[in-house]
């Protein structure tokens, strides 16, 4: 809960990326968002300028690198790079959708790891500091030179099924991979787990076939838990797939709602009950499928982070007050 009152040389700003959002934790927080124009030059560069003086103070950033990721992300360093010159004494980079977190490691030959890139390329231009929410892998975070603040959407989402109660559920791990934190979620929800596995084949692993699922789903509930959905195909073969198992049909709960492609269609499949996600991501009222899409607010945590950094507080025991073990 935000108890104290941010001190003079604080400043939050907000990139075009999620202006909702920013708006939110700035009204968390007590505050105004910081003065800045951002726009087009006529050559389609990116053309930012700081409205105000910034001389000597903390400044904190919110800017998701979402689609356009490469826009947005330009957008980010740009108006780092106009902070850092504009005398700022610490940027803070709030980037709740980390862009081109999936590309953390080669797949094949003759690849980039694109999310180190955007780490190098965050701190030269400036930050002092990063913010994120659910990076794609936690590894992630050695990528950075400065400090890196990784924080999770598990609680917001977890507290949003123990309130609905559901009845006789299961907590779904979509792969291996999410298997400790689908752990997480059984632990908040007093639920059984299930594991699903999977082998992904072709170009950038698009076809997926599942070959196992370890628990017990028959008669019950699922809670498929991800960390996003881009165009859908695996959580939606993931909810056929346990429908076919006996299952009843799924909710589903991740924290970045990246939607893109042919998304849409296949959540309104009735595998699916409802989609939980958050706003780390702005998602416009027609993607939200006249409510099958439930959005939860991330702005507190995100509310609440800011404020324990601007006064050299633990960002760890936000999580620590909510019976969850997380890394900060």
């Amino acid at each position: 809960m935000i108890e104290q009152k941010v001190r003079e040389n604080f400043r939050l700003f907000a990139g075009r990326a999620n202006p909702a959002l920013a708006q939110e934790i700035a009204a968390t927080l007590g505050v105004e968002l910081g003065k800045v124009s951002i726009g087009p030059f006529p050559n389609s560069e990116t053309r930012v300028q700081i409205e105000e003086s910034i001389r000597g103070t903390d400044i904190y950033l919110v800017q998701p690198t979402c689609e356009p990721a490469n826009e947005n992300l330009m957008e980010l360093l740009i108006t780092i790079d106009a902070m850092k010159r504009a005398s700022a004494q610490q940027i803070t980079a709030i980037i709740p959708y980390f862009g081109y977190a999936r590309q953390d490691h080669k797949t094949t030959g003759r690849e980039p790891i694109s999310a180190k890139l955007v780490a190098n390329l965050l701190t030269t231009a400036g930050a002092n500091r990063v913010v994120a929410i659910d990076l794609h892998v936690p590894q992630i975070q050695a990528f950075f030179d400065i400090p890196m603040d990784h924080l999770t959407a598990v609680t917001t989402l977890a507290n949003y099924f123990k309130e609905k109660q559901v009845e006789n559920g299961v907590v779904v791990a979509p792969d291996a991979g999410r298997a400790k934190l689908a752990e997480k979620y059984a632990d908040i929800l007093g639920l059984p787990l299930a594991i699903m596995h999977k082998r992904r084949s072709g170009v950038d692993g698009q076809r997926v076939e599942f070959v196992e699922l370890v628990g017990e789903v028959e008669g019950k509930t699922p809670i498929v838990i991800d960390d996003e959905i881009a165009t859908g195909g695996s959580i939606h073969q993931q909810a056929k797939a346990l429908a076919e198992a006996g299952a009843n049909p799924a909710y589903v709960s991740i924290a970045h709602p990246v939607l893109v492609g042919p998304a849409l269609e296949r959540l309104k499949d009735p595998v699916m009950r409802e989609i939980v996600t958050t706003n780390t991501i702005p998602i416009p009222r027609e993607k939200e499928l006249n409510g099958k899409v439930k959005v939860l607010s991330i702005a507190p945590l995100l509310a609440e982070a800011i404020l324990r950094i601007h006064h050299h507080r633990s960002v760890s025991q936000v999580f620590l007050e909510q019976k969850l073990i997380f890394p900060v």
